[in-house]
């Protein structure tokens, strides 16, 4: 699955024959056009880049499509790859210009903008389309994680001593299992790690060394699954969870237990809180209990109060409850809702949030789809005969489809915050001056920016709000 020419829409394939004669380059642009939030962070554009553009087309390519395409209904292009290749090497002649990633800005303005560099490729600008526009999905999760980073921000500065400390730790990506494919697991745990550095999406860390210079890009701690817990059978419950002190429990260190195998009261009440109890102490490490079934408001509660009762609990000095030697991590039934919900209830009984963490899977990577934030990739202008036209669609069945027209960019000032503007053939430098913050990212096969992933997230951190108490 790596040939590019084959990486696209059936209907493309037709597209070449389509345009006005005359037509020398074709400019479009990436958006996302609405949606449940306000704003988007922009990622995932370079690993896409470096992954999908920048291996030339060959002339197996070429053989290729050539054998499919027709025998598939269609067109081929045979001329125009040929000259592709003849020309330019097999290098896609074109520029694509982007925020930068980690860049947080509001929806409806563009992300991203193309046009062909050589006026013989016109037709190439709409063909990557389908390659390009895929960087939605780690927009989305980016954009996603970071709603959820927003929320626990708060309950932490109301609640705990040391939010900036605790904050990248406490949502974990637990979804490599729940997509469809390795490469969204690695896609999209590569957009949660924008906003949080805890995570079990091994392709993720595996990519951001790849795609983003990122030695390690976040962190993991020993736990239990039910599995390494039932196998001792019920009876030997406690046998358990004692094994796992041996195994993992020391000075400093932290790990994981699921405990609603049978009993989650039990457990936290008899079996850790009064069997285990000293040997979870005089360990030095921090037991966290996982709960996994039962709403997870009514759990979360509960399983805390418990702790607090068994192990006890300081008050820190913003007058929350902060459990002693335990801490709880929810991994079900988690999502954006849920977790504001389990932090309301928690600072509602006067505990800390630094007593929570939360582990977010098929609706952190996979309960999302291009439509969540209505995301487009339109042609906004076209050169036919040496000038530009406006390019734009405007249904009369749907006004939210409307497009935009024109040579596009994306400015910043103090008055109006960000808000596209018309820019210069040539340059695309904005018309009315100033600097067009879609900066150029790619040109005739070249990546011209490629960033470390510790820039994207400073980049993304110093765009968050002010939070009070």
């Amino acid at each position: 699955m790596t040939n590019p020419i084959l990486n696209t829409d059936s209907y493309k394939a037709s597209h070449y024959r389509q345009y006005p004669a005359g037509t020398e380059q074709v400019f479009s642009y990436v958006e996302a056009r609405g949606g449940p939030y306000a704003d988007a962070l922009f990622f995932g554009l370079q690993a896409i880049l470096k992954a999908e553009f920048a291996r030339p087309v060959t002339r197996a390519d070429i053989d290729e499509a050539e054998g499919l395409l027709p025998a598939h209904g269609l067109p081929f292009n045979k001329d125009g790859w040929e000259l592709l290749l003849d020309r330019h090497g097999g290098h896609l002649p074109l520029e694509i210009r982007a925020q930068p990633e980690g860049m947080i800005a509001p929806v409806h303005v563009p992300m991203m903008t193309v046009v062909n560099t050589d006026p013989d490729f016109f037709w190439l600008t709409s063909y990557v389309e389908t390659a390009l526009l895929r960087v939605w999905y780690p927009i989305t999760v980016a954009t996603i994680s970071h709603g959820v980073r927003q929320v626990i921000r708060r309950a932490l500065v109301t609640s705990a001593d040391a939010p900036d400390a605790e904050l990248p730790f406490k949502l974990h990506d637990f979804g490599a299992r729940g997509v469809s494919s390795e490469q969204s697991a690695a896609l999209g745990g590569m957009a949660h790690l924008i906003n949080f550095q805890g995570s079990d999406t091994l392709s993720a860390i595996v990519a951001a060394r790849r795609f983003y210079h990122e030695p390690m890009a976040g962190f993991s701690i020993p736990a239990a699954e039910h599995s390494t817990i039932t196998s001792w059978e019920r009876p030997n419950e406690a046998a358990a969870y004692a094994n796992m002190i041996r195994a993992f429990g020391k000075p400093g260190g932290r790990f994981a237990v699921v405990s609603d195998s049978y009993d989650l009261y039990n457990a936290v009440e008899h079996l850790w809180g009064e069997q285990l109890r000293q040997q979870v102490i005089d360990s030095g490490a921090t037991l966290v209990v996982r709960p996994d079934s039962g709403d997870p408001v009514e759990v979360v509660s509960k399983t805390v109060n418990l702790l607090a009762e068994r192990f006890g609990a300081d008050v820190n000095g913003k007058g929350y409850r902060v459990l002693k030697n335990v801490r709880v991590i929810q991994g079900d039934g988690v999502n954006p809702i849920s977790i504001q919900a389990i932090l309301d209830r928690l600072l509602s009984e006067g505990f800390s949030a630094s007593n929570i963490a939360f582990g977010m899977g098929g609706a952190l990577l996979q309960k999302c789809d291009r439509d969540t934030m209505a995301f487009a990739y339109k042609a906004s202008a076209a050169k036919v005969n040496g000038a530009w036209r406006d390019v734009y669609k405007d249904p009369v069945t749907d006004s939210g489809k409307r497009s935009k027209r024109g040579l596009l960019g994306l400015a910043k000032d103090e008055a109006s915050g960000y808000r596209t503007v018309a820019v210069r053939d040539g340059d695309f430098q904005p018309v009315e001056g100033g600097v067009n913050l879609l900066e150029p990212v790619w040109r005739n096969g070249e990546l011209l920016r490629d960033e470390n992933l510790a820039v994207i997230r400073e980049r993304a951190a110093s765009a968050e709000p002010t939070v009070t108490p």
